[in-house]
């Protein structure tokens, strides 16, 4: 039986699925009976969140949880790809995930739009996810629109009533090719045809590419170039022939949201910082040494942990390299953070190794690998990609014997290191040689000052001993 609730001022009518039955007065004032069939509902919304300062949109990779799955606070709901890595959405609140409006592997996704809804525990979350799907659909399905890329059709078909749909470049090539239309195909988008669903009824139907005619080929004078047609020809007009009997197989090549943001962020950097470089060649043999003397011993670091101990003590001896932007204004960091560019799936990102003159090359060493192995699998929190005074990039282990990279702001340097190689020494003795290169920002950096920094490097790394035993004193 619906219960009765007198009510004299509520915003929240309409959330509580409350409907008015009469005015009446009663001692001058003028009240309202209202009924409500069913206990108040709790819906909570939750929307795409900016998991970095420079996102906009986002992929979701895929769903931990599906509907119906009770949420405790601190559950990872699902990973995203931001502009930056892959990283887990969790949530503070707790309930039943309702509905699920963007599914997995959905790019694009602009920051602040619905993705799903929470319903309070003890619902009926099914009913709650019919009674708000109407609400907001027409905010999780924005009209697309029109460009010369894409064309509209409509098509009457299950799930779509005369709406339109979009077609882009691939299924319009694929529907032309196999002769297709495409109101006699399923579609699963939420706005039309996909790729896939065209490959699915081409499949099902084992359908074969409609054959093209072949065209004329054009009689060419021995005298001119002139292709002459039975149509009146107009005097010395060559004709272009493409072939189209022959059509060349291709695949479409999706581009993530992180690789598009890293192109950009490059992009302004290399047209926006007035880059200048200085390469040193540094005699590597007595680290390599040193590394195998240890590794007989069952210690293990790598050449790169040398390289990032040498650099962070030659950036403490060097202070005007270890600068950064805050905005208009150059600021020095009290400690050296080293970026250390890592190759992922998606991109590359640079987790950071804090602090590093307070640590041993082998906490280095297992720093770097924890670093990257969480890096390669989107475990990175915000706070460890987020950052840093310095930036190296290492791709010796790819062959590469040099390079030069781009400056990652706010940082004002990055240094390129390049792969050992020999080469003839003094006395025509053959010596172990490794080319690094310093990309910096000659506004923020003097030449003087770099040159300094890499001299110091060199220095420390062809006696490397004083890194092991922590002494931070300029080698000469």
């Amino acid at each position: 039986m619906a219960s009765i609730t007198r009510i004299r001022a509520c915003d929240y009518l309409f959330h509580l699925n409350v409907f008015r039955s009469s005015f009446f007065k009663k001692n001058g004032t003028q009240s309202a009976l209202w009924f409500h069939s069913s206990a108040p509902k709790h819906v909570i919304e939750l929307k795409m969140p900016s998991l970095s300062p420079t996102m906009t949109s986002g992929t979701i990779v895929n769903w931990h949880k599906k509907e119906g799955d009770t949420i405790s606070p601190g559950d990872v709901l699902c990973e995203i790809q931001t502009d930056k890595a892959v990283m887990a959405f969790e949530t503070e609140e707790e309930g039943i995930l309702a509905k699920i409006y963007v599914g997995d592997d959905s790019s694009d996704v602009q920051v602040g739009s619905l993705i799903a809804l929470l319903a309070e525990s003890g619902e009926d979350w099914k009913n709650v996810q019919d009674s708000e799907t109407s609400k907001i659909s027409s905010e999780i399905s924005p009209k697309p629109e029109k460009s010369n890329n894409f064309i509209e059709v409509s098509q009457q078909s299950e799930g779509f009533s005369k709406k339109s749909m979009i077609l882009g470049p691939a299924v319009r090539g694929l529907l032309q090719r196999y002769g297709l239309s495409p109101s006699n195909i399923l579609a699963s988008g939420p706005r039309g045809l996909l790729k896939g669903d065209v490959l699915l009824h081409i499949q099902k139907e084992n359908l074969k590419p409609v054959p093209i005619s072949p065209i004329e080929k054009p009689i060419i004078s021995s005298k001119t170039a002139v292709v002459e047609s039975k149509k009146p020809a107009v005097a010395k007009a060559t004709v272009k022939v493409q072939n189209l009997t022959h059509e060349q197989e291709y695949q479409d090549l999706e581009l993530s949201s992180m690789r598009r943001t890293i192109a950009k962020r490059l992009t302004a950097s290399k047209t926006g910082i007035a880059h200048a470089y200085n390469t040193v060649n540094c005699k590597v043999d007595s680290v390599m040494n040193l590394r195998q003397k240890f590794k007989n011993e069952g210690i293990k670091f790598s050449i790169n942990d040398i390289i990032i101990k040498a650099v962070a003590t030659a950036l403490d001896l060097c202070p005007d390299v270890n600068v950064i932007w805050k905005g208009d204004q150059l600021i020095q960091p009290t400690t050296v953070d080293i970026s250390v560019a890592v190759a992922t799936n998606s991109g590359l990102i640079t987790p950071i190794v804090t602090d590093v003159l307070a640590r041993g090359v082998l906490e280095i060493g297992d720093a770097v690998r924890d670093l990257a192995e969480r890096a390669r699998g989107g475990k990175l929190q915000l706070h460890e990609f987020q950052g840093g005074s310095f930036t190296i990039s290492n791709l010796g282990m790819y062959g590469v014997n040099e390079f030069s990279a781009i400056i990652n702001p706010p940082q004002c340097a990055i240094l390129a290191v390049g792969g050992s190689r020999l080469e003839l020494g003094d006395g025509g003795k053959p010596v172990t040689v490794m080319s690094a290169t310093l990309s910096y920002d000659e506004e923020a950096i003097s030449p003087v000052a770099a040159a300094v920094f890499m001299s110091t490097v060199r220095s420390l790394l062809e006696s490397p001993q004083s890194l092991l035993l922590g002494h931070r004193s300029l080698l000469t």
